[in-house]
């Protein structure tokens, strides 16, 4: 390794507070003590991605937005999304007409006539290249109070977000999705997410029931280029046009897994990685039988895993797990319970086979009670990523949602859109005793912000009794603040019941890395060069 030092002066401070980003560290290197008394600033910019919701004439979806107060940020600020354009994922010729087909078997006429959509919605009103400004979808205007935007129908483009000033710090974006009926039916949720350059998405599938599209929006002023790999229970999936995929900028493109291969598996692993520029990535998983939802990638691989807040009335529970590495994996399958951490029976541990996905039926493991999953190696395995797929009802009244590995909350983590009856939000403490603050912000419409502090004993999960606020009209954001050391991991479930099938969807809740720890500007830093 070469050894440089670098002088940080204050445009290095500055970059550090508006991207949120400072990795300028090493173990035991000179300069640990000036990093430990490093400051801690809110970070200035922060952006956000949102895939287009539905394909479904039937969808209705709502965007909510949020940002919590945080101390330290100036008077003024903004936030704002705007549509991002579709890019056509055409890639065949119809036999009867010669025209190219899209992914769903739609021919070019329709192709063109939904991008000639969302290109008037991305340009304000123009769809013949004019300079009309976009008009944001959702615009935020001050901390603490969540805002709302509806949509409909099938037509609603994906979304880029960019909050500035006082609205970037920990700045919030859910979107969620009602489809009453047909392919993918149910309540879809994401959380829309920060661009980034890697993927992990365990428990994508190709069989004939499912409909799996990888969403890729591009924020930036230039294409960005992605590949995207498959890997099942045999190892590596070969694929016709996964490598080198073209996103424009500011666009969106929806690529669906089954044109990428032949093969019809029940189970895959879904690796993004963008060569050039950075995307923001989410899979639309679409069931004939069981509903729809969409899966987040799952947290960075990792020898040990926390899948939090599997609802306790799941009456099916599938883990699924890929180890990237060299290596194979050998884990512990534990269940934090309200009591405290079991094992499954006759499901103690799990064999992933290295640059193989496999899966593990759980069933009912809940069995009535709020829990989450714990993945700890056995002697030094390798690291893994994973997620879970769960139903709920029973018969031809069932619903599925995913919930990937998470990781801690760190020092702060918000979820917004929940309603006054329909959202649970799961609390676990894996390995200590910790002490959680939840505050609920003030309703859409209305409402008095109120906080309660709840202690999580080790190796449990608790569904804790929120904070509603006091008059609360609309829907509200949580806010979760870890006031100790130990690690917490946490996941809110929305439910909407429809038609009597049992709709939930669940989003985790990782840091939200609204502060960025900058050194003192007249310092010096060792940085490794490898």
């Amino acid at each position: 390794m070469n050894r440089t030092t670098l002088s940080l002066i204050a445009g290095t401070a500055a970059l550090a507070a508006v991207t949120g980003f400072a990795a300028l560290s090493e173990p035991d290197a000179p300069g640990t003590e000036t990093a430990e008394a490093a400051a801690v600033l809110p970070v200035e910019r922060t952006g956000l991605l949102c895939p287009a919701p539905s394909a479904s004439d039937l969808a209705e979806t709502t965007y909510t937005s949020f940002t919590p107060v945080t101390k330290g940020t100036g008077s003024d600020g903004s936030a704002e999304l705007l549509a991002a354009s579709v890019e056509s994922t055409d890639t065949s010729a119809d036999e009867d007409t010669g025209k190219p087909t899209g992914d769903d078997g739609t021919t070019d006429d329709k192709a063109d006539s939904d991008k000639a959509g969302t290109d008037k919605a991305a340009d304000g009103g123009k769809t013949d290249g004019g300079k009309t400004a976009a008009k944001p979808v959702l615009t935020s205007k001050a901390p603490g109070t969540p805002v709302t935007a509806e949509t409909s129908g099938a037509d609603d483009p994906a979304l880029v977000g960019t909050a500035e000033g006082r609205l970037a710090p920990g700045w919030t974006v859910q979107q969620t999705t009602q489809v009453t009926a047909g392919n993918g039916r149910g309540l879809l949720g994401v959380t829309c997410a920060a661009p980034d350059t890697e993927f992990w998405f365990p428990g994508v599938s190709t069989a004939a029931d499912r409909t799996d599209y990888v969403h890729l929006t591009n924020p930036d002023d230039s294409a960005a280029v992605a590949d995207i790999e498959l890997f099942g229970k045999d190892g590596g999936v070969t694929t016709t046009v996964g490598e080198g995929l073209t996103v424009p900028a500011h666009s969106s493109k929806p690529i669906l897994l089954s044109t990428l291969t032949g093969e019809k598996q029940d189970d895959l692993t879904v690796h993004v990685n963008v060569r050039s520029g950075r995307v923001g990535a989410a899979v639309q998983a679409l069931d004939d039988k069981l509903g729809g939802d969409w899966l987040a990638p799952s947290t960075d691989p990792a020898g040990t895993l926390v899948v939090p807040g599997i609802p306790k009335d799941a009456t099916a529970v599938r883990l699924v797990a890929f180890a990237p590495g060299g290596a194979d994996a050998d884990l512990k399958v534990q269940l934090a319970s309200p009591t405290g951490l079991i094992t499954p029976a006759g499901q103690e541990t799990l064999h992933v086979k290295a640059g193989m996905t496999t899966a593990l039926d759980l069933g009912d493991v809940t069995r009535g009670e709020p829990g989450s999953l714990v993945l700890t190696p056995t002697d030094g395995s390798a690291p893994v990523v994973a997620a879970v797929r769960v139903v709920r009802g029973k018969g031809d009244r069932q619903e599925s949602a995913f919930i990937p590995a998470t990781g801690p909350i760190g020092t702060r983590a918000s979820v917004v859109g929940n309603g006054a009856k329909d959202a649970t939000l799961s609390l676990t403490a894996p390995t200590a005793t910790a002490k959680v603050k939840v505050t609920a912000s003030a309703g859409t419409g209305a409402g008095t912000a109120a906080t309660k502090t709840y202690t999580i004993r080790q190796g449990t999960t608790q569904d804790v009794e929120l904070p509603v606020p006091a008059g609360l009209k609309g829907t509200y954001a949580l806010t979760v603040e870890n006031l100790t050391d130990a690690p917490v991991h946490a996941a809110r479930t929305l439910t909407a019941t429809e038609g009597g099938i049992p709709g939930f969807t669940v989003q985790t809740l990782p840091d939200d890395r609204g502060t960025v720890a900058v050194p003192e500007a007249d310092e010096d830093l060792t940085v490794l060069q490898k």
